[in-house]
């Protein structure tokens, strides 16, 4: 192991060579590394047409200069393979603008990968995006006209009869990795790091390429100090530490630094955790709450479904439940917004790759996934919007594998502004894009493979819960206050099933006190 300049980074980084970025939106980014390859790619034009391939991309949601964003200078980046871009907004923007083609793969398979390209292994063989736009018989992952260019990612086989996909592995020339220390010898240890994430993955498999290991970290320890068990990536595996100033050591892009109730060192109470005010977020949240069932092991999405952990804390139940995100966390409360993938209070903390090991079994109970766009078969989109290109993040393994899937979100976007007012929902201004529409721009979720697997599947909003049977997407409850003809078959492009049944959302949602909700 070398101890190396930040600035020194980019002469062990070639052009057109593969890099692996670990990091998840705001948690865990190579800040330094990745500033320093911007740098010298705007003032000598090099490294450049660099491959990148990375799960969560680092971000902030924001068009700023940090995290992924960073590398979407033109002539930069030549090729990306990602999990999620939605965080580095400027790099997804990028994609959908066709600077450079991309593929974006599951994160579930993208972490598989890593191990695959480590055994030297062909790639992942997986009932994992079926029927979905990682079907190579519907876009092969690919996300932009660029991408058809390149030879398939995505292959499907079919073995004793089952049609499976083959995910191809591909060489990785560069893995840069956040860790928190290293010890003179070059061991590297995750103990400030919200997540364990994919690092030592993505090493095996940079090195096992006969590429070579770059680590990011908080400072240099002496030799012996660092506790077998906290040195998660062994020290023959890495060949250059970089030790980054601190506005590069980044907690996350909101809380910088060390926060030891997030890595589990530490507990807090968690009557801390906002309790939000009522508004449609929290009565999205409140109706999926109603499915759960005590001791259920849940998935939360980013975004709204945060608002059901937020629920759970408020009636009091959030010890009979686990909460679990993808990025490999299980129990306490999962961060909203940025800082999605990590928690407060974790009970559990182990690899993403592992995580979604119990994931594709059907280790879940049940997930709560965001609702941005549904056909009338009931597909669901959440990946791409026109130039706007997110990825799918786990979503497609958690939808895929989980028997009971709830969709939340509000029933149409854009300046929608609405009051919960005595009990009832009412529409200030409707919101001016539709979300149920004839047919979704890409599939994230297939309707079609739900069917197969016999899963149960709910679409809930603030004004209107649905559900997928026999018959397609059928409404089965109302809200209070709502026209059901005004303001929702008005503000949807199909007409669904009606149930003859159709009932009244429970009017505790819609009250501005506690529901005493039992589960």
């Amino acid at each position: 192991m070398q101890v190396i300049n930040k600035d020194e980074v980019v002469k062990y980084i070639h052009d057109k060579d593969m890099i692996a970025l670990s990091g998840s939106g705001g948690s865990g980014s190579c800040e330094a590394i990745i500033k320093a390859i911007m740098d010298s790619f705007l003032k000598t034009g090099h490294p450049k047409d660099l491959g990148v391939t990375c799960g969560i991309s680092p971000g902030n949601l924001t068009d700023d200069d940090v995290g992924m964003n960073m590398l979407a200078k033109p002539g930069l980046v030549g090729k990306a393979i990602c999990a999620h871009l939605g965080m580095g907004r400027v790099f997804g923007n990028a994609i959908g603008n066709n600077q450079f083609p991309a593929f974006a793969v599951p994160l579930g398979v993208m972490n598989h990968l890593y191990r695959a390209i480590a055994g030297k292994e062909i790639g992942v063989i997986t009932h994992i995006g079926l029927n979905t736009f990682a079907d190579p018989r519907v876009d092969g992952c690919r996300t932009n006209a660029k991408a058809k260019e390149l030879p398939d990612l995505v292959e499907l086989v079919n073995i004793d009869g089952k049609e499976l996909l083959l995910y191809k592995s591909f060489p990785i020339n560069v893995a840069i990795i956040k860790a928190t220390f290293a010890d003179e010898d070059g061991n590297l240890s995750l103990e400030h790091e919200a997540l364990i994430g994919e690092q030592y993955n993505m090493a095996i498999a940079a090195h096992n390429s006969g590429g070579i290991v770059i680590a990011q970290v908080e400072k240099i320890v002496p030799r012996g100090s660092l506790k077998a068990r906290n040195a998660i990536i062994h020290s023959s595996y890495v060949d250059y530490v970089v030790v980054a100033e601190p506005d590069y050591s980044l907690g996350d892009y909101n809380l910088p630094g060390y926060r030891p109730e997030i890595t589990g060192d530490k507990k807090i109470p968690l009557e801390s955790v906002a309790i939000r005010s009522l508004d449609n977020r929290k009565i999205c949240g409140r109706r999926a709450a109603m499915e759960l069932k005590k001791g259920d092991v849940i998935n939360l999405g980013v975004g709204m479904p945060d608002s059901v952990s937020n629920v759970a804390v408020e009636e009091g139940f959030e010890d009979e439940i686990y909460l679990s995100v993808e990025t490999g966390l299980t129990g306490g409360a999962p961060i909203g917004g940025i800082a999605f993938g990590g928690a407060i209070n974790p009970e559990s903390v182990v690899s993403t790759a592992e995580q979604f090991d119990a994931y594709n079994g059907g280790s879940l109970n049940m997930a709560v996934l965001g609702l941005a766009e549904v056909d009338q078969d009931g597909n669901v989109n959440v990946s791409k919007f026109g130039p706007r290109v997110t990825g799918p993040g786990g979503f497609i393994n958690i939808t895929q594998c989980t028997k009971k899937i709830i969709f939340i979100g509000t029933f149409t976007a854009k300046g929608l502004e609405e009051e919960i007012k005595d009990g009832k929902v009412c529409i200030k201004q409707e919101g001016r894009k539709k979300k149920f529409v004839k047919k979704v721009e890409q599939i994230t979720f297939s309707a079609k493979q739900a069917r197969i697997n016999k899963q149960d599947i709910l679409y809930v909003t603030e004004r209107a819960v649905f559900k997928i049977d026999e018959k397609g997407i059928t409404l089965i409850e109302v809200a209070p206050g709502i026209d059901i003809n005004k303001d929702i078959l008005e503000q949807m492009e199909f007409l669904p099933n009606i149930d003859p049944d159709l009932k009244l959302m429970d009017e505790r949602i819609f009250k501005n006190e506690k529901m005493n909700l039992e589960i």
